[in-house]
């Protein structure tokens, strides 16, 4: 006996004899004794807990030769161990082929490997299989079994027999019942079994709380939240994780500042996933400059904190702080990944900033971010159709081709993209061939497709063609045409001077028009100088959308055109009476890998005085010379 166990002993430190297999072959007994036995389960385990394959295959090997795997245990340890060392498929093969000696711990370690392996559905089979053998389950069985439910019914029908067998207020069942549910987003049947649970952990109470955010019942998950506190149930970082998503969800600034101190005295504002979380916050409360501050504060920056705040800024409008952030992240040693890339295109897209893009462009490329081969096909189209229309947006066409042939997957999208670039950029015939690739591809165009279809030949003067696809667009694919279908060919038909059919199709197309409509054919009135449809129009913008600077702005140009000089004065009367103003237009340069943003008279940029005097310094030999400011 001592010998058989210093073979054990010496497989489990780690010495080599000839092989485990051998070791207890040289151990001549007909029969296994109870020590041997022990002995075997106890280092099954070990090896299950040390995820030890290769010394639990031998032990395996050993056991099958001396007459060990007739009894449930050893079925029960071995598919454990199997299980935990993630190979699923050795499990079920030691449970198929021991179909005789069955019993609820051989089907419980079964059921909870496939459930350990995320295989819930095989678990459930396996559940509903034991049901029909007759063997009753046990509060050890009911946890992984819920796991393995794949329907809300599935779910209740177990929670039907909980209450038979009266094991419903089982701690570690109702907890799996309460996730369950949660999964499902059966609210009401998770709040019932929560209520009735006696002991709650804080893994509990965090689950309903964030139960509550993913169905967007925030009220709901800050009540949660208080009883929590009620109860001196202690929180965690997790709690707060969750309560500043509620808020910020909510936009909720009052309890989210007081979720802030809540934070500070717990301890929590150093947890940088809590820190994130204020920094979002504060962000989708529109609290820019306290977000930035949180984001300042926080010592150990992860890549979530720095998307975080980049998102936070661009949503606000701030594409110039955005982008120098992304610079200070690549400084500081950041390694930003697709999200940070689809947050700072955009910025770069409304800045016209096309040697950053071409510098990020260059960056995913050397890091094989956006490709195929390195990030899933949702996550190569998101980049990649990002990174095109940024270059469509900059107005660098050949670039954005590019990108797109280089394109492993493309979508709809990735088509109606180029097929809008070419459109805006006046390249007509361009955006059709791309239309025509499209469906010899086989991807069905959808509405957004024919907006860019229908503005293609508007900007390019394809009246006949834009006429045929606003029949095929309802004939062949189906597509029934909206107000910004109708608003592009009212364009197409004012750009080519045909105002009388424009307003026709105004007054006869069978959805109600709207201020934008009216405001292209207003568009087009100026353009041909037609003062009685401009004013025609202008009646009905005024209606629509009174606030609207645009519609002033156009007339404003018409009357001023034609020298109704009274007029144009009457209009800005009129607008400044109603406190409508124009914003003002601004222009922006690159210079040394930074963009340089100005308005007319211009006095907010930091180095303006510099500005003015080396402007000064260059008008002035103008002016020498005779030449004048005109303004």
């Amino acid at each position: 006996m001592l010998y058989k166990r210093s073979i054990l002993f010496s497989v489990l430190v780690g010495s080599r004899p000839p092989s485990l297999a051998l070791g207890f072959a040289s151990i001549s007994s007909p029969q296994p004794d109870i020590k041997t036995f022990s002995g075997c389960l106890t280092f099954l385990k070990l090896f299950a807990q040390r995820f030890d394959l290769y010394k639990g295959k031998e032990l395996h090997s050993w056991m099958f030769r001396h007459n060990f795997l007739a009894s449930p245990l050893s079925i029960t340890s071995l598919v454990n161990m199997y299980s935990k060392c993630h190979h699923i498929s050795y499990a079920f093969s030691v449970f198929l082929t021991s179909k005789d000696i069955h019993n609820v711990y051989t089907y419980n370690a079964i059921i909870a490997g496939f459930v350990g392996n995320n295989l819930h559905d095989k678990a459930f089979e396996l559940y509903m299989h034991m049901r029909h053998q007759g063997i009753q389950p046990d509060k050890f069985t009911f946890p992984c079994a819920i796991k393995g439910c794949s329907e809300a019914i599935e779910v209740k029908k177990i929670h039907a027999l909980l209450f038979k067998l009266g094991l419903q207020s089982d701690v570690f069942i109702g907890s799996a019942l309460v996730n369950c549910y949660l999964k499902f987003r059966a609210m009401s049947e998770a709040y019932y079994v929560f209520g009735e649970l006696l002991v709650k952990d804080v893994v509990l109470w965090n689950s309903m709380i964030n139960g509550y955010v993913h169905i967007e019942e925030f009220g709901m998950a800050l009540e949660v939240f208080r009883k929590m506190n009620e109860s001196e149930t202690i929180s965690n970082d997790f709690t707060a994780t969750g309560v500043l998503s509620a808020l910020a969800m909510s936009a909720d600034i009052i309890n989210g500042r007081s979720m802030h101190g809540f934070v500070i005295k717990k301890g929590y504002e150093a947890v940088v996933s809590v820190s994130n979380a204020l920094i979002d916050m504060y962000g989708k409360c529109k609290c820019v400059e306290d977000a930035a501050g949180i984001f300042e504060c926080t010592a150990e920056k992860d890549i979530f904190s720095w998307n975080t705040v980049l998102n936070v800024h661009e949503q606000s409008g701030d594409h110039h702080g955005t982008v120098e952030l992304f610079h200070r992240m690549l400084d500081g040693g950041g390694r930003p990944d697709i999200v940070t890339i689809t947050t700072v295109l955009p910025a770069c897209s409304n800045l016209a900033a096309l040697l950053y893009v071409k510098e990020i462009h260059r960056y995913m490329i050397v890091n094989g971010l956006g490709s195929s081969r390195t990030v899933s096909d949702f996550d190569h189209l998101l980049v990649n159709n990002t990174l095109i229309d940024v270059y469509v947006k900059c107005g660098s066409m050949r670039y954005a081709y590019m990108a797109f042939d280089k394109m492993n997957v493309r979508d709809v999208a990735s088509w109606n993209i180029m097929i809008m670039g070419f459109g805006m950029h006046g390249q007509g015939n361009e955006a059709l061939s791309m239309f025509d690739f499209m469906c010899a591809e086989k991807i069905v165009p959808d509405e957004v497709t024919f907006i860019g279809i229908l503005s293609a030949c508007s900007h390019a003067g394809l009246l006949s063609r834009g006429r045929e696809y606003l029949l095929q667009m309802e004939s062949v694919y189906g597509l029934v045409p909206t107000i910004e279908h109708y608003a592009c060919v009212v364009d197409m038909l004012g750009r080519a001077g045909q105002l009388g059919e424009a307003y026709e199709l105004l007054l006869t197309m069978p959805i109600e028009s709207n201020a934008v409509i009216w405001r292209a054919f207003l568009a087009a009135c100026r353009r041909h100088g037609n003062s009685t449809f401009a004013e025609v129009a202008s009646k009905h913008m005024y209606e629509l959308d009174p606030e609207h600077c645009g519609s002033y702005v156009l007339m404003s140009n018409i009357y001023g055109a034609t020298g109704q000089y009274e007029a144009v004065s009457d209009l800005r009367l009129t607008m400044k009476g109603q406190n409508i103003k124009k914003n003002p237009g601004c222009s922006w340069i690159e210079v040394n890998n930074s963009v340089h943003i100005f308005r007319t008279r211009d006095q907010e940029h930091p180095e303006a005085d510099s500005i003015y005097t080396s402007l000064d310094s260059l008008l002035a030999p103008l002016f020498e010379h005779g030449y004048a400011l005109s303004i």
